[in-house]
């Protein structure tokens, strides 16, 4: 959660998508999402997630860990690259994304999620003030919640006849 407003300023040139909800957010939320060294099937932190978190027995974690691997490395590839696991952990952020957003706006709190910034400038400043370890995490996304002062243009969307197939 950025609140400070010097630290969102130093954000600023480097969130293109961001420049209108940074100065007037109410809350602005950095996503992350874990990198290839703490997701691996094998890694310390997904075998104390089981043990601590979930608190399984060993044989347990064992079986897991079997579907876990397969998982990763023969049903979505994961392990071919550090770049498809960070996607992949990335894509689980936007389920808490979406839940967030959907909850803010059942209690009238406008919202809007931004991918619009140049997380190769982003992660090494966020890293420099001491917010993330750029090692085992990444920036996923951001979201800007609070109230609106103007009213939105319209949304104009695809008809659903256009995009949904029903079988």
């Amino acid at each position: 959660m950025i609140q400070n407003p010097e630290l969102r300023e130093k954000i600023k040139p480097v969130s293109w998508g961001a420049q209108g909800q940074l100065p007037t957010a109410s809350h602005f939320v950095l996503i992350l999402a874990r990198k290839e060294n703490s997701m691996h099937y094998e890694s310390e932190y997904i075998l104390d997630h089981m043990r601590h978190v979930k608190q399984l027995p060993e044989d347990v974690i064992d079986m897991i860990s079997d579907f876990y691997r397969d998982f990763q490395t023969r049903d979505f590839r994961l392990t071919e690259s550090p770049r498809a696991m960070f996607d992949w952990a990335s894509k689980q952020t936007y389920i808490a994304l979406g839940n967030m957003m959907s909850v803010a706006a059942q209690i009238g709190i406008d919202s809007c999620p931004i991918e619009g910034f140049d997380k190769d400038k982003l992660e090494p400043l966020l890293e420099q003030e001491g917010i993330m370890n750029t090692k085992d995490f990444g920036i996923s996304v951001m979201v800007a919640f609070g109230y609106r002062v103007n009213e939105p243009f319209p949304k104009t969307r695809a008809k659903e006849s256009d995009i949904v197939e029903w079988y």
